[in-house]
């Protein structure tokens, strides 16, 4: 398969730039340069209600249909950006389509950065935004029983997490899982971290070096650190998982799948041919991200949907 046109044309600029590498940079220029890339989003959705609020010293922003009943479906959205960057703007208009056109509430929920916090901050930040929107439910708008936990990159990995923690403490579960990309493994131990880890613009070290920041100093296979290789996925909700063909995580997204299956859960998988780690966030450049939005929106719709 070859690269989507859109998506070429970033990966060629990104080789012809000397394919400049995460570990050069200061933390600041890290994140500002994951705002910068945001032009490649596409137009930003107006037909939506957006508000922010603060609990607890959390923040959320609530994307809602203009137009709909007072208690909607609910997707808890936790921002990529390898632990280390991402925030509400750099997710803005993808959480803004996924609640126009799912219908939906969508709940993003700002955690903790490395390297001012590490491990486990993030993950702890991620339970904790998740049971405030539980335990405010009708404050929140949301339909407890069709409770959607998403994220993507990192946010796919505390998505997953949050949700194993969350059936350990036996008290509510999410209605379904939907991990877009997920970072699983901090041990890069799959062949695509080599196949695909130099010239798709989220490289190697760039994965690396945000699970560096963040797990400082813990065991890589700490099983909240890699979540992966775990044996006790049984029992949860349905599972969907969103890999790229030409992403350093394509290969441990699918083993997720292989892993979750065997230990009986309800799980599917997409390969999208011919994109890269991030696609879902180049709407602006890419059929596919246009397309997978529409899909993602479709599922956090009505739960368990296949």
């Amino acid at each position: 398969m070859t690269l989507e046109k859109g998506i070429a044309e970033q990966v060629a600029a990104f080789i012809a730039a000397g394919r400049p590498s995460s570990r050069q940079q200061s933390i600041d220029e890290r994140r500002a340069g994951y705002i910068d890339s945001t032009v490649l989003a596409g137009e930003a959705e107006s037909r939506v209600h957006i508000q922010t609020v603060e609990r607890e010293g959390m923040l959320f922003r609530i994307y809602s249909p203009l137009r709909g009943p007072a208690t909607l479906p609910t997707v808890i959205y936790y921002h990529g950006g390898c632990f280390v960057s991402g925030e509400f703007a750099t997710h803005d208009k993808q959480l803004r389509q996924l609640a126009f056109y799912g219908e939906c509430r969508v709940i993003a929920i700002q955690y903790r950065l490395a390297p001012e916090h590490t491990f486990p901050a993030a993950h702890d930040d991620a339970l904790k935004g998740a049971d405030q929107i539980w335990q405010h439910a009708e404050l929140f708008g949301v339909d407890k029983h069709r409770i959607t936990l998403a994220g993507d990159s990192a946010g796919g990995h505390l998505a997953l997490v949050t949700a194993l923690r969350l059936k350990a403490a036996g008290e509510w579960l999410p209605a379904q899982l939907i991990l877009i990309y997920p970072m699983l493994d901090a041990t890069a131990y799959f062949e695509s971290y080599t196949c695909n880890g130099m010239d798709y613009i989220i490289t190697r070290d760039t994965l690396l070096s945000g699970y560096e920041m963040y797990l400082s100093g813990i065991d890589p296979h700490h099983p909240e650190a890699s979540p992966l290789w775990r044996d006790d996925f049984y029992g949860l909700p349905p599972v969907h998982i969103i890999t790229a063909e030409f992403d350093p995580l394509c290969d441990e997204g699918e083993a997720l799948y292989s892993r979750m299956t065997e230990q009986g859960v309800n799980c599917t998988a997409q390969r999208w041919s011919g994109v890269i780690h991030g696609f879902f966030q180049l709407a602006g450049v890419s059929r596919s991200a246009r397309d997978l939005m529409r899909d993602v929106a479709w599922r956090c719709a009505a739960p368990g949907r296949e």
